[in-house]
């Protein structure tokens, strides 16, 4: 569904953000994105939906090649959900904001009534559609975000930071939803207990480059890997005095 092939990225061409970075992601996969502040999670993200493009190697969506003449096609099959729900939320009504991307997309109206209220059924926020964004909480914000991106149908679905900022029981909502989503997903996130329970494999950044891909009891049992990385096991990992977090049966 993605691939990503010895790619490069700078702001300044001596201070390089993404380095010799390659990556396959297969359709329907869920993908975390886990590393410390800076290490380019954010800026791998945005290089996916061509915000930024490489200044070496390629990223091919769905086999489109990510460049100035193919962005139009390749941002129809990706939603992007970013930090701050804020930022996608400016519509007068929530249903307002969901009706926003299918309408720049020429659908009729009758067709935007039947993508809102499915992608709104779909995150449980049809109770919202006539409540002002800017009036909700953070967790029914963060569902109308997603709602947004789902009303245009995508194939697949990025998400920067998604559980930040929430209490846990809208967290906990939060990644029922996104584990019910059948779209190939790329969740960039500190939440390593997330990553760990919702992702089919974790690829761990640092320093613009990827360090280690694999399946997530694997990452978070290498220690050695984590503390390079300024990372810590999850939560659910943590604190078994039998095992030291290295047994997933203790999870």
């Amino acid at each position: 569904m993605i691939e990503i092939e010895n790619i490069k990225f700078a702001y300044q061409q001596e201070q390089p953000i993404i380095n010799k970075l390659s990556l396959s992601i297969h359709r329907g996969e869920t993908i975390g994105l886990v590393g410390a502040n800076g290490a380019g999670k954010s800026t791998l993200l945005k290089l996916l939906v061509g915000l930024n493009l490489p200044v070496h190697g390629t990223i091919q969506i769905a086999g489109i090649p990510v460049n100035k003449k193919t962005l139009d096609q390749v941002r129809k099959m990706i939603g992007f959900a970013f930090q701050d729900a804020d930022s996608q939320l400016f519509m007068t009504t929530v249903y307002e904001d969901v009706a926003f991307g299918p309408r720049n997309l020429a659908y009729s109206e009758l067709e935007v009534d039947a993508l809102v209220t499915s992608a709104l059924e779909q995150v449980d926020a049809l109770q919202l559609a006539t409540r002002p964004p800017y009036k909700l909480s953070g967790g029914e914000k963060r569902r109308v975000a997603i709602a947004t991106i789902l009303s245009m149908k995508p194939e697949i679905i990025i998400l920067d930071e998604p559980a930040i900022g929430l209490d846990p029981k809208s967290r906990r909502g939060l990644i029922s939803l996104l584990d019910r989503l059948e779209q190939t997903k790329i969740i960039a996130t500190h939440d390593m207990d997330m990553a760990l329970e919702l992702c089919d494999r974790v690829v761990v950044m640092h320093e613009g480059q990827i360090e280690m891909i694999g399946q997530p009891v694997e990452i978070f049992r290498n220690r050695k890997l984590l503390e390079r990385c300024n990372l810590e096991q999850p939560l659910a990992m943590q604190g078994c005095s039998v095992c030291n977090g290295r047994d997933d049966k203790c999870r």
